[in-house]
């Protein structure tokens, strides 16, 4: 029989030794040059493409590959940039790049950030005005492809197709006819394609993940519209249309009929449509199905993929099949072989990034009927251990679970009753100023941490260590100002993995890091059992953060959906399921908060919106059991103990009521990178709880002063009651320095107590 391809859609960009992190954060220190970085950014490249070819893997990506991230790279190569940075036109460079991703002091904010799609990889949101023009402005594309042909491999190069770019962007200054950018857009997506056919390229790889949302008419028009342009416009170049993250359903149609030589349908996350759309799969055209899960770790289920993969090879044959992954694999750590304490039983369960390369290769030999028996027979096997396995079961999690009613649902009174015993107990004045949880993570309490990891510090001595660190933190907070104080954080590695790691059902790895935001890589857990809590996990440091102070201490924890959506879940059992398991855990932290003395508990849960579902059919039934999972947590305690939560980087604007049915008495939000912008929502929907917006941007070392900081706060007065505004930064300070914070957070102060003092004259004049 003919062999049959293999492809991946991108790979892990960060190294295996997070190499890409290392000389990123070196050359933001002024420690290495821009010349050195790239020359990391090849080094890199090189490794992969060659990982890839020796895995036997027979179509490889290039401009994959991201120093911060691939959609802000699009708006570079599309000279997208906006009027602040003073860009005048040239080629835009590294530093530019950098200065829209993250600014720095002195710099125009950074652009918005926000997540893409539904998963913890955040993306740098392209802005668009009614006079926004386009032009090539980089070689990158180029580059790249060239550096892999010098290898002996040409390779399939990756735009983030016209579409999707236009869809995911945002509009700064008023509505902007998206009809209109794409004319607009279309010659220069034309001029890049002529120049990678130039070059030698024999396909383009066109992600378009925009198929699996709702579309209306005027954008499958657009969609139509660009590949039809493209097939007269750049004729005998192959394009390879990608969807992923979903089904097509009613797109269905529109995304066959697309005048391209290829298409990419997602076999993990539309599994269920895939009979229907094999059947209707044009004879023509190249069929790319997506069977190993680019987005999770364990190990495929062969006997389940071969069936899919059957049904398309009867479909369009050997020659126009290629077995791929469901989606780029940046999702997923890169190798098990640098995992050398994992337990084997459950190393035997997973596959990362590379093993993947291996799944593939062995899933297309079977099906060619060139494979040994052997390899299906190991995949079995190993399947059936995990499935066998008495490790992942708890009776007594699932009979807890099933004696879950309405009472456990809810919290005692309605808010405005709860309002009044907060505000009696804990006496705030009118903007309340807080942080959101963690303080600067300083090379000593990193360095503490390792040595107790490693055995070279006693548990008695680290206890110490963190207990001087929580005493130093509370002493800022008083020399600052602030109202409601929190411990800092600092015996926590991550805000998921630090509760994973105190809970049943979960296990971990030692290099198994993701990135979520340029330099920002995460280590998920893995979720392979039922979930328990054996016993307290922050009880120990809130009760003695507040022996330290009068001013009341928030206990910190992480939501039930946030902990399952960054980590690796199982998935043998509905997400549901696990997350309420999560939620019993968490519900019994709070309790215990509360009898130690805690009166204010914040239970993060920025990823609800990143959890929802792509289609608004689904979304309901989602956010309905996503509110219900949160009080499930939050409700045990009396009305006097005030229920906060956090969201941040992720737009809410469409999902306000589910937000509410969280019935959080607090909720912070991010806001000050699109200005107060998302507040506008808040307002109209008449959000009924109190709500801090955040007033600066942590992901800069940006520091904005007083007057900045109380421009937005005068901003978010505009429709929100004063008596329920909050001041807080956008997040977690984890990732910044005591200097910067220490202005950051006085300014935050000082804009605190102005606005208060305005708001007290107007009341006392009856404005």
């Amino acid at each position: 029989m003919n062999r049959i391809q293999t492809s991946i859609l991108g790979y892990p960009r960060i190294g295996e030794q997070r190499e890409l992190k290392k000389a990123t954060e070196a050359h933001w220190a002024g420690k290495l040059s821009a010349e050195a970085l790239q020359q990391t950014g090849r080094e890199l490249r090189r490794a992969h493409w060659e990982k890839a070819r020796a895995a036997g893997i027979t179509v490889l990506p290039s401009n994959d590959f991201s120093f911060y991230d691939q959609v802000l790279d699009m708006s570079c190569l599309l000279g997208n940039v906006p009027a602040r940075f003073g860009w005048t036109g040239g080629p835009v460079d590294l530093t530019l790049m950098f200065r829209m991703a993250r600014s720095t002091q002195g710099s125009a904010p950074a652009c918005e950030m926000t997540k893409w799609f539904d998963t913890n990889y955040h993306y740098i949101v392209p802005e668009f005005s009614a006079d926004t023009a386009f032009k090539l402005s980089s070689d990158k594309p180029f580059t790249e492809f060239e550096e892999a042909k010098s290898l002996g491999i040409t390779t399939r190069p990756v735009l983030i197709g016209p579409v999707t770019y236009l869809t995911l962007g945002k509009e700064a200054g008023g509505p902007v006819d998206r009809e209109k950018l794409l004319a607009r857009l279309l010659p220069v997506y034309a001029e890049i394609l002529k120049r990678l056919k130039s070059a030698g390229a024999e396909w383009v790889q066109m992600d378009e993940p925009v198929f699996a949302f709702n579309l209306n008419e005027a954008q499958r028009r657009m969609l139509h519209e660009t590949y039809a342009a493209f097939a007269k416009e750049v004729p005998g170049l192959k394009l390879m249309v990608t969807t992923y993250f979903g089904e097509l359903r009613d797109n269905g149609e529109s995304f066959l009929s697309l005048p391209v030589a290829g298409l990419h349908l997602d076999g993990v996350r539309g599994a269920a449509e895939l009979p229907k759309l094999l059947a209707a799969f044009p004879k023509e055209k190249v069929l790319s199905l997506g069977v190993v899960n680019g987005r999770n770790v364990w190990k495929n289920d062969y006997d389940a993929s071969l069936k899919k993969l059957q049904a398309a090879q009867q479909a369009v044959g050997n020659e126009r099949l290629i077995v791929s992954t469901s989606c780029s694999l940046i999702h997923s750590p890169i190798t098990l072989k640098n995992e050398p304490a994992l337990d084997q039983e459950l190393k035997s369960w997973l596959a990362f990034a590379d093993e993947k390369l291996k799944e593939l290769r062995e899933l297309a030999g079977i099906l060619a009927g060139t494979a040994s028996a052997q390899a299906l027979a190991e995949n079995q096997a190993a399947n059936a251990s995990r499935r066998k396995s008495p490790r992942i079961h708890n009776p007594q999690v699932k009979a807890r679970l099933a004696q879950i009613g309405p009472k456990e649902l809810k919290r005692g009174s309605p808010f405005t009753k709860r309002r009044a015993a907060q505000r009696a107990k804990l006496n705030l004045p009118l903007f309340p100023t807080t942080t959101i949880g963690s303080f600067p993570q300083t090379p000593e309490v990193r360095q503490a941490r390792a040595k107790f990891r490693k055995g070279e510090l006693e548990a008695a001595d680290y206890d110490k260590f963190v207990e001087e660190e929580i005493r130093k933190a509370v002493q800022f907070q008083e020399s600052v100002g602030l109202d409601v104080f929190v411990h800092g954080e600092f015996e926590r590695n991550d805000m998921v993995e630090y509760f994973g790691e105190l809970l049943d059902g979960f296990t971990f790895t030692k290099n198994g890091w993701v990135q979520s935001y340029g330099s920002r890589y995460v280590k998920p857990p893995i979720i392979f059992g039922d979930v328990r809590r054996p016993k307290p996990m922050t009880v120990r440091w809130s009760s003695f953060t507040q022996k330290l102070t009068d001013k009341p201490v928030k206990g910190m924890l992480t939501g039930p959906v946030t902990i399952a959506q960054w980590s690796f879940v199982r998935d043998d059992q509905p997400r549901k399921e696990t997350i309420f398991q999560i939620g019993l855990a968490i519900r019994d932290e709070v309790t215990d908060l509360e009898k130690a003395g805690i009166g204010v508990i914040q239970i993060d849960e920025p990823a609800v919106r990143e959890g929802l579902p792509l289609r608004r059919e689904d979304w309901a039934g989602y956010l309905t059991w996503a509110a219900e999972a949160f009080r499930l947590a939050s409700s045990s305690v009396k009305d006097e103990t005030q229920i906060h939560t956090h969201m941040c980087y992720a737009e809410f604007n469409d999902i306000l009521s589910g937000i509410a049915d969280l019935d959080a008495d607090v909720i912070s939000i991010e806001t000050s990178r699109s200005r107060m912008e998302l507040l506008g929502a808040f307002k109209k929907f008449k959000y009924p709880n109190e709500i801090g917006p955040g007033v600066y941007d942590i992901h800069s070392p940006r520091v904005p002063d007083a007057s900045e900081m109380e421009a937005l706060l005068a901003e978010a007065q505009k429709g929100l009651p004063v008596e329920h505004l909050w001041v807080n930064p956008d997040c977690g300070l984890k990732t910044r320095g005591w200097q910067e914070v220490t202005e950051a957070l006085k300014h935050m102060v000082e804009a605190a107590q102005s606005a208060r003092e305005k708001a007290q004259a107007g009341q006392t004049s009856g404005v």
